[in-house]
């Protein structure tokens, strides 16, 4: 209790500490309010220097995703050095070797508890590095086709070609095999038609290759190959090959000019494109009754 104890001495130790903590903090203000200055000025001069970057890299053709990671980079290296300083300039008994040592064993519980952050962040870093891998390329990863719109630290937004916007993790990616559609300009597409067995292979083959050949939205300066493929139930197969640009749209359109095309050639040429059918065999003698036949049971 309180009780004849007077109120001030009672909380005069607490006075006395707050009066410490008051005077160390005074003391202390001038290095802090340096320390945020540093703070400022080495952002001012990250700002800087990534624009300056930015600036004279897009001019020396670099791939854009290349330049993204050097002025991401830059800016982190310049802030965590401005922090560092500033550190030092507020708690001057924090040496450089302590710093070290902490941020060490910092940076070890970080990784452990940040583990998939940082793979995607690093993911992310290698992505963008490797030359294979630009900014609207068309793509295709563990079932999943679109085109890359935008490469973070996280994810890769891959716009699927029916609109969809998907956010893969850049790790999936890295280490996923990647078919990048369109790598080169042109690639090679593939039909499969079939004609009557009882058409001539040879001359059937002849005139779907020359139809082929005059659909004008093609390259055929790399060729046109028509090989027969096999036999199938109702037909013997062709596979067509072409070269056309690598967009999805081109192998839709080549595709629809090519199939118009050859559907014309065989008609004109009399070759028939058969439908499946069957041959049904049976053993034996097997009664068939003709439509309208009825079996009523009676005797006249």
């Amino acid at each position: 209790m309180l009780t004849g104890l007077p109120i001030m001495e009672f909380f005069a130790p607490l006075i006395d500490q707050l009066k410490i903590y008051l005077d160390q903090s005074l003391r202390l203000l001038p290095q802090i309010l340096l320390a945020g200055f540093v703070l400022f000025l080495a952002w001012l001069i990250s700002l800087g220097v990534k624009r300056s970057l930015v600036a004279v890299l897009t001019t020396s053709k670099m791939r854009p995703a290349l330049v993204q990671v050097i002025r991401m980079l830059s800016g982190i290296a310049i802030m965590i050095f401005g922090l560092l300083l500033a550190i030092t300039i507020a708690f001057p008994s924090v040496t450089p070797a302590k710093m070290l040592g902490a941020i060490g064993l910092g940076g070890v519980a970080i990784g452990l508890a940040f583990r998939e952050t940082l793979e995607n962040f690093i993911s992310g870093v290698m992505i963008m590095v490797r030359k294979p891998m630009r900014i609207g390329d068309l793509i295709e990863v563990d079932d999943v086709s679109g085109r890359i719109e935008q490469i973070t630290m996280r994810d890769t937004y891959v716009r699927k070609l029916s609109n969809e916007l998907i956010l893969m993790p850049n790790a999936k990616i890295y280490k996923n095999a990647v078919e990048i559609i369109t790598d080169l300009a042109e690639r090679r597409h593939q039909l499969i038609v079939g004609v009557a067995y009882g058409e001539d292979a040879a001359r059937a083959r002849d005139v779907i290759e020359e139809a082929v050949r005059s659909v004008k939205s093609i390259n055929t300066n790399r060729g046109v190959e028509v090989y027969a493929r096999e036999f199938n139930s109702s037909s013997i197969d062709f596979t067509v090959r072409w070269w056309a640009g690598s967009e999805e749209r081109d192998m839709h359109r080549t595709r629809s000019d090519i199939v118009i095309a050859i559907k014309q050639a065989l008609d004109d040429a009399g070759i028939e494109i058969p439908f499946p059918y069957r041959t049904l065999t049976f053993k034996g003698d097997v009664p068939i009754a003709g439509l309208g036949d009825t079996d009523t049971g009676s005797e006249d």
